[in-house]
């Protein structure tokens, strides 16, 4: 093989095997199958963004991109409600500002849209959702919420209950998902649809 071939080569290997900014891998290490439990913080709300990006990503077992893919692109919105009142989904979950890294599973304002926006087709769940957000949920507990006495927790897909862990709901387009704890008086009525902004 010629000089000039072998460097060819090279570079085209090079290409393949790194993409995007910082040289992310083109397999970009997603997991075969997601995970459908969640790990995290057993406290109770508010639960603020992790400050370690990174670690709470690699839990979820997803990577950390360069950028935003956009093979798999779309949202869904998720609703915390406890005893009646909503519990903030914050911003900055999965983005890394200091570092200009972003996990495909993502949200960036405190409007509570879960942003997916991955470099290949895979399928996404709650739980790597709570897990990047630390929060460990169950299908009698959320964070350290527990059902028990008067107070139920369950989760709604679209306005229709969820029976078991809701760490295992895949996300798709324009869902929405609520996470109600309290009383049965409370959990009357659900949210079963979100106004998206036009474009999202």
């Amino acid at each position: 093989m010629s000089g000039t071939a072998l460097l060819l080569g090279v570079i085209i290997g090079a290409v393949v095997v790194f993409s995007g900014r910082g040289g992310t891998p083109a397999s970009h290490d997603m997991p075969a199958a997601p995970r459908t439990d969640s790990q995290g913080r057993t406290s109770a709300p508010p639960w603020p963004a992790p400050t370690d990006v990174a670690a709470a990503v690699k839990a979820a077992g997803l990577p950390m991109l360069g950028e935003e893919g956009a093979v798999a692109h779309f949202h869904a919105h998720l609703d915390v409600i406890v005893d009646g009142r909503a519990v903030p989904v914050p911003a900055g979950i999965g983005v890394d500002d200091v570092n200009q890294r972003i996990s495909p599973l993502h949200t960036h304002g405190d409007d509570a849209i879960i942003h997916v926006e991955s470099p290949v087709q895979a399928t996404f769940t709650l739980g790597q959702f709570l897990t990047e957000w630390q929060v460990s949920a169950g299908a009698d507990h959320l964070g350290g919420l527990r059902a028990g006495g008067d107070r139920l927790f369950r989760a709604y897909v679209d306005g229709t209950p969820v029976e078991g862990d809701p760490s295992a709901i895949v996300l798709a387009e324009h869902q929405e998902i609520a996470l109600v704890y309290g009383t049965a008086a409370q959990h009357a009525g659900p949210p079963a649809s979100y106004a998206f902004p036009a474009g999202e």
